[in-house]
């Protein structure tokens, strides 16, 4: 696969690997979580609990990864992309640009990654 040049040529990508509404919901749940306990450990002073971001992160965006779309992270390959994916599209779901349940239509990532994905079938 071509790399990509930029978060915008990314963020198409990132979202074509969470079409499944319960993927989303996983990571909308996970995002929420975090900022809760850096907000928490913040006012409390417990430090212990920004420690525990993330675990409580990556372990539903994981879940909904291997479990509902049954493909590899982008944190693997991409991880500071993908961490800024993560808050965009919490970001977006919380604006109604992105649905949180239900199949991610095409138009959210197809042209934008066409030019990624018809390198990766000439690179075969």
């Amino acid at each position: 696969m071509k790399p990509f040049e930029s978060f915008e040529s990314f963020y198409p990508y990132y979202l074509s690997e969470h079409r499944h509404g319960r993927c989303r919901l996983l990571h909308f749940i996970g995002t929420l979580g975090v900022i809760s306990l850096l907000i928490c450990s913040t006012l409390l002073g417990h430090w212990m609990l920004a420690a525990l971001s993330p675990v409580v992160g990556y372990g539903c965006a994981w879940i909904g990864h291997f479990v509902f779309e049954k493909n590899r992270p982008a944190t693997f390959t991409y991880p500071l992309w993908s961490l800024r994916g993560d808050f965009v599209m919490f970001a977006d779901i919380l604006m109604g640009d992105v649905p949180l349940l239900g199949d991610l239509p095409e138009q959210h990532f197809a042209k934008q990654i066409e030019p990624y994905r018809l390198d990766e079938a000439t690179n075969d």
